[in-house]
C-alpha cells in the first residue's frame, strides 16, 4: 500500500507530460503511485509514459480503448489505486518537489481531516519567449481548516479551488461525476467537500498552467455542456438536501438558492460566449446551442433567483427563450456600445 496515489489523466499532451512526470518522479514523499491513464492518444504521449515507467516502477499506465474524456480515465485509476490517499495532476501541470509531503503531513497532523488543499500557483506564459509568470490563486477564507460543509458552500461559486489531496475512500464513495464529457468532473470537488470532516489547507504547491487565449481557433459548442454539469450538480444537491447533508431545512434552502442564483449567472454568461462568437458557428450549431438554452432555462427556479439579480438590467431571470435572447442581445449591445473595454 502506497502513502499517495497520483491520477494523471493523459490526452495529446506530449508537449507537457515529461514536466508533470518529472515532478512527480522527483517527488521527497517517495512512497508513491502514479497512475497514468492514457486517454486513446493519438501523438506520442502513451510513447512517452511508457518511457517513464520502463525508469521508475512507481508509474502505471493504463492505455483507454476509445477516448471518453478525463473524468471517466480518472475513475478508472481510482479502481487500482492502492494509496491512503488520492489526489490528481492534470498533464500540463506540476508539483513543487515537496508539494505531496506537505499535503500528507497536514493530514496527519490533523487526523480529523479528510481533504488538505494545496497552494494553488497559477502560471501564465509570457507572450514572448519561454518563461512563465505566476500569481498565487487567492482563497476567500481566512481560515486554514474549516469544516466540510463550510468548505462545500465556498467552492460552489469557487471561492475556494479544487485542487486537495484526500482520503482515498471519498474517492471510492464519490467518484468523479462523468454526466457531461467536459465540467461535470468539477462537481466531484463540491461533493468531497461536502462529505469531509474538516478541510485544511497546506503548503505543498500545485502548478496550474494557464493556457494562452487560442483567439484563433474555433469555439466549441461544448463550451455550452458546462450548463448541463451545472444542473447536474444542482440534481446533486436537492438529493443530499433530502438526505440532509445539508444540514436544517433552512439551511438547505439557503444553500440551494446561493446556487440557483450562480447557476443563473453561468447561463448569462454562457450566452455572452454565444453572443461574442455567434458568427463562427455554423447554422446547424447555432440551432443546437438554441436548443440547448431553450432546455436549460426550463430548469431554472426563478424564485429562487436573488433580488439583487432580479433588478439589475441583462440579469431579469425569465423562462422563454425569445425573451431570454431579446434581453441579453439588447444588454450585451449596449454594455459593447458604452463599455466596449469592459469584459462581462
Amino acid at each position: 500500500m502506497s502513502k499517495i496515489s497520483v491520477l494523471t489523466a493523459v490526452y495529446n499532451d506530449e508537449a507537457h507530460i515529461r514536466k508533470c512526470l518529472d515532478s512527480l518522479c522527483s517527488q521527497t514523499l517517495e512512497d508513491i503511485q502514479i497512475i497514468c491513464i492514457d486517454d486513446h492518444s493519438t501523438d506520442t504521449s502513451l510513447l512517452i509514459l511508457k518511457e517513464y515507467a520502463s525508469r521508475d516502477p512507481r508509474i502505471v499506465v493504463l492505455e483507454q480503448p476509445e477516448n471518453r474524456g478525463q473524468a471517466i480515465a480518472r475513475n478508472e485509476g481510482i479502481k487500482i489505486a492502492d494509496g491512503e490517499f488520492i489526489t490528481m495532476l492534470d498533464s500540463d501541470d506540476w508539483f513543487a518537489p515537496d508539494a505531496l509531503e506537505k499535503a500528507y503531513e497536514a493530514l496527519h497532523e490533523s487526523p480529523e481531516c479528510d481533504c488538505a488543499l494545496f497552494k494553488l500557483m497559477l502560471c501564465y506564459p509570457e507572450e514572448e519567449g519561454e518563461g512563465i509568470r505566476m500569481e498565487e490563486f487567492v482563497n476567500h477564507t481566512t481560515h486554514k481548516l474549516m469544516v466540510g460543509i463550510d468548505a462545500f458552500v465556498l467552492s460552489l461559486d469557487q471561492s475556494i479551488h479544487g485542487l486537495y489531496l484526500a482520503r482515498a475512500e471519498l474517492f471510492r464513495e464519490y467518484p468523479y461525476d462523468t454526466s457531461c464529457r467536459l465540467y461535470s468532473d468539477d462537481n466531484t470537488t463540491c461533493i468531497h467537500y461536502l462529505h469531509s470532516r474538516n478541510v485544511v489547507f497546506c503548503d505543498g504547491e500545485y502548478y496550474y498552467l494557464k493556457h494562452k487565449d487560442a483567439s484563433t481557433a474555433k469555439p466549441s459548442i461544448l463550451r455550452f455542456d458546462y450548463m448541463y454539469a451545472n444542473l447536474n450538480l444542482k440534481r446533486t444537491l436537492e438529493r443530499e438536501s433530502e438526505s440532509g447533508m445539508l444540514g436544517s431545512h433552512s439551511d438547505s434552502q439557503k444553500i440551494l438558492d446561493f446556487y440557483e442564483s450562480h447557476r443563473w449567472l453561468i447561463v448569462i454568461d454562457s450566452y455572452y460566449f454565444y453572443y461574442l462568437y455567434r458568427k463562427q458557428f455554423s447554422q446547424e450549431e447555432c440551432q443546437a446551442i438554441k436548443e440547448r438554452f431553450k432546455d436549460i432555462l426550463q430548469t431554472i427556479e426563478t424564485r429562487r433567483i436573488s433580488w439583487n439579480l432580479r433588478i439589475k438590467p441583462g440579469y431579469m431571470p425569465v423562462k422563454r427563450w425569445w425573451l431570454f435572447k431579446t434581453m441579453e442581445n439588447f444588454y450585451f449591445f449596449l454594455k459593447h456600445k458604452f463599455s466596449p473595454s469592459d469584459h462581462f
